[in-house]
């Protein structure tokens, strides 16, 4: 997987009624919605990997558009967003990611959905591996995603908070 140059990675620490997430962007946008409660490492964890070499410099400031509009979600006002992102990923999880965007609020899909609405109705391992990389939760909606058979299957925020999001859009 390709990675970036070091840059300024942006970072904040957003609560919201009982959400705790950290949330993170680069001068180009929002790149990395943590889950609640987990700590900090998970964050600088995938900054490491993702921007090898970057500081993180905490700017609540810098990051208030992007906690405005998760805000907006997590008190219902908000179904979709529209801050500039700034994804990391292969050709491949970009793709995914894309189609995840494409699932309508308060709806859910299936993963072999993923695959065939991408054209690649045989990779739904990949497709799964590539949901499970996601790296702004809420924002690029995984949660959307069930098995096949309508049960809630992994998430990297915690089933707990997948229920929570598909009750939220309800």
């Amino acid at each position: 997987m390709k990675t970036t140059q070091a840059q300024t990675l942006f970072w904040s620490q957003l609560t919201e009624q009982d959400w705790n997430l950290y949330i993170c962007a680069t001068e180009k946008g929002l790149a990395y919605v943590g889950s609640p409660n987990r700590p900090f490492d998970e964050l600088t964890d995938w900054a490491s990997r993702r921007f090898p070499g970057s500081p993180l410099v905490r700017d609540d400031r810098k990051l208030t558009p992007y906690a405005a509009e998760l805000i907006e979600y997590f008190q219902g006002k908000r179904h979709s967003f529209t801050v500039p992102t700034d994804l990391q990923g292969t050709p491949f999880q970009l793709t995914v990611w894309q189609a995840l965007c494409d699932i309508p609020f308060g709806q859910t899909c299936s993963y072999s959905d993923i695959a065939e609405s991408i054209g690649k109705p045989s990779s739904v391992r990949a497709v799964g591996a590539a949901i499970g990389s996601n790296p702004l939760l809420v924002t690029v909606p995984c949660h959307r995603v069930i098995g096949k058979n309508g049960s809630l299957t992994g998430y990297r925020g915690g089933l707990e908070m997948k229920t929570r999001l598909l009750a939220l859009e309800k």
